[in-house]
C-alpha cells in the first residue's frame, strides 16, 4: 500500500475538474508530503502526469482497481510556481479559416462519439509515444474538450521541435460546426 498524507475523490468528474480539484488540495501539503487523487476518468491518467509535470510535482504513478484509477502525486516545492500556458491560440471561430491539421488529444470514446471533420485523434496519453506520425512542417491545431488538455498537447509537440502548433480554444464543448461520429 501506498503512503499518502491526503486523499482526493476525483471519481465521476471529466477534464478538466480532476486537475482543478488536483490543483486545490494540493495547496494543503508540505513540500514531499503526496497527495492520491482517486478518478474514474481514463484519460485523468495523462492529465494529472502532465500538469504535475507543468507545475514542479512529481508525478509518481497510478494504479488501477477495476473502474477507479489512483493517481499519486509528490508536491514540488513550496515556492509558488506559475502554471504555463501555451501562448500560441486560436478560437474556433479562426480555426474555420485556416490551413493545416486538427489533432484532437480526447480519448478514443470522446472522440468517436463526435470529432470535427479531418481531424486526427491522437489521445494526450499516447501523444509522446505517436509524436513521429505528424508532420513538423504542417500547421498543428490542437483540440480537447476544454482547452486544458490541448493546452498541455501543445506545450509537449511544442517542448519536441514543433513550431507551427497552436492550441484550440475554448475546445469541442463549444463546438456547434459539423461533427462526425465513429459510433
Amino acid at each position: 500500500m501506498i503512503q499518502t498524507n491526503l486523499q482526493l475523490d476525483a471519481k465521476g468528474l471529466a477534464c478538466p475538474m480532476p486537475i482543478v480539484k488536483t490543483k486545490k488540495a494540493i495547496t494543503d501539503l508540505e513540500e514531499g508530503q503526496v497527495l492520491e487523487i482517486q478518478a474514474t476518468d481514463k484519460g485523468s491518467k495523462a492529465d494529472l502526469a502532465a500538469w504535475a509535470s507543468s507545475v514542479g510535482h512529481q508525478y509518481l504513478g497510478t494504479v488501477e482497481d477495476g473502474e477507479v484509477l489512483y493517481h499519486y502525486i509528490r508536491k514540488g516545492s513550496n515556492e509558488l510556481e506559475v502554471e504555463k500556458t501555451f501562448e500560441h491560440t486560436v478560437s474556433l471561430d479562426e480555426l474555420e479559416s485556416r490551413d493545416g491539421f486538427i489533432l484532437d488529444v480526447r480519448e478514443a470514446a470522446e472522440y468517436a462519439f463526435g470529432h470535427m471533420e479531418g481531424a486526427i485523434s491522437i489521445p494526450m496519453g499516447e501523444l509522446e509515444s505517436r509524436m513521429d506520425e505528424l508532420d513538423k512542417e504542417k500547421e498543428l491545431y490542437v483540440i480537447c474538450r476544454t482547452g486544458r488538455r490541448s493546452d498541455l498537447a501543445a506545450q509537449l509537440l511544442a517542448n519536441n521541435g514543433f513550431t507551427k502548433v497552436y492550441n484550440v480554444l475554448p475546445g469541442m464543448n463549444e463546438w456547434n460546426g459539423k461533427i462526425s461520429k465513429e459510433v
